[in-house]
């Protein structure tokens, strides 16, 4: 099977060859940790999967599987350093959000001011640059769907945007969180916004007659103890929306559409699932010890899957590492599951545990058959 085959075999629950064998690729320092530890240089984020011989990167790899429509902000703003505070930075991103980051280390930054406070700011700066028709988010779209029409053996993968993710992004948690209570209608209108602005796009995208294999939503709408918006919030604001947008995809044959979001999601499974998103992502194991052996007892086939791989598992022993992969080997065989680590790899995994998980899923989940390369890997670390 090649790899297009195997995703829609593996997500539609018919034989396969194999399970597919993705990454979720790794933290910004990861790759230079590994250097120091013998790596070859010339290894990056971008082709790190290919060197681990494993299918394909989920997120930053240049297998070009996935195929970047432009639903967001249109122009972007420019990136730029405000001020240097030693081992921190206040930067401007392309969202327009000040942020303090660390130089080192950074996830998460933390956000410093917002050009979006009220209706006056998302009049000013960013309801324009939701224009689907804005020039700029066009330009070279000829010579991307001619890349898009060149791929024949790979699963085609197109992004369908964020709603509250990226709303959540402009404003901060804070001031999100308030408007949802004290200026629905701003709130509302954001969504409807965002939403439309998706649809455009997506329309224009799919009328090309390339025929996408999934979809992808951002979101990370959860933390440690549940959503970051109320279930009720959700029905009200969220749900009619996503349904616009996966009625939509459905219309073209697009059946494979999932949400990626950290967290805890118990209580946001079923309202994706009834909004037409069928598919969870990263699975994120946590404190609160999510596990996707346990979502399929309780979701059956109507929850499609990916990660689930707990990626603190691989800062532990060779022992432990392999436990794990073969406690999930059952779920993997039944189906409807891709499993990889359930986010980007840290820099404190050292570089020969994640050699030897590479080794032993190729061995337990992809069986030893129809494997991508990794001698120039296992040469290098004799």
């Amino acid at each position: 099977m090649n790899d297009r085959q195997r995703f829609l075999a593996t997500m539609s629950f018919q034989p396969v060859d194999r399970a597919p064998l993705y990454d979720f690729n790794f933290w910004d320092e990861t790759v230079p940790e590994w250097h120091k530890q013998g790596m070859p240089p010339e290894v990056t984020r971008e082709n790190a999967h290919r060197y681990f011989g494993l299918d394909a990167s989920l997120a930053g790899g240049d297998q070009g599987w996935e195929c970047r429509a432009n639903v967001e902000l249109s122009p972007g703003f420019e990136y730029r350093v405000i001020e240097d505070r030693g081992d921190h930075e206040v930067v401007q991103q392309w969202d327009g959000v000040r942020v303090l980051r660390r130089k080192f280390m950074s996830s998460i930054p933390q956000h410093e001011a917002h050009l979006l406070e009220d209706r006056a700011g998302w009049e000013k700066h960013y309801k324009w640059r939701f224009d689907p028709n804005h020039p700029l988010r066009w330009q070279n779209f000829e010579a991307k769907v001619a890349k898009w029409q060149a791929i024949v053996d790979d699963p085609l993968f197109v992004n369908a945007g964020s709603l509250f993710g990226r709303i959540r992004d402009l404003m901060g948690m804070e001031g999100v969180s308030l408007c949802v209570y004290d200026d629905p209608v701003l709130f509302e209108e954001m969504v409807v916004t965002r939403t439309e602005c998706i649809l455009g796009v997506l329309k224009r995208v799919l009328a090309t007659g390339v025929q996408f294999h999934a979809a992808g939503m951002w979101e990370d709408m959860a933390y440690n103890a549940g959503p970051l918006l109320s279930p009720e919030h959700f029905k009200r604001f969220l749900v009619p929306q996503y349904k616009r947008i996966t009625e939509l995809l459905r219309t073209y044959h697009v059946n494979v559409i999932w949400v990626d979001c950290d967290g805890k999601i118990d209580v946001l499974i079923p309202l994706w699932l009834d909004a037409g998103v069928n598919c969870m992502f990263p699975i994120e194991i946590g404190t609160w010890g999510a596990d996707p052996i346990k979502l399929r007892q309780q979701y059956g086939k109507s929850l499609l899957m990916m990660g689930g791989f707990d990626k603190h598992v691989l800062q532990d022993s060779p022992r432990r590492i392999e436990a794990e992969i073969r406690r999930l080997a059952p779920l993997v065989e039944s189906g409807g599951f891709i499993p990889m680590p359930d986010h980007r790899v840290p820099p404190d995994v050292p570089l020969d545990n994640y050699v030897f998980y590479c080794q032993k899923v190729r061995e337990v989940w992809g069986k030893n058959v129809n494997l991508k390369p990794m001698e120039a890997c296992l040469k290098n670390r004799q």
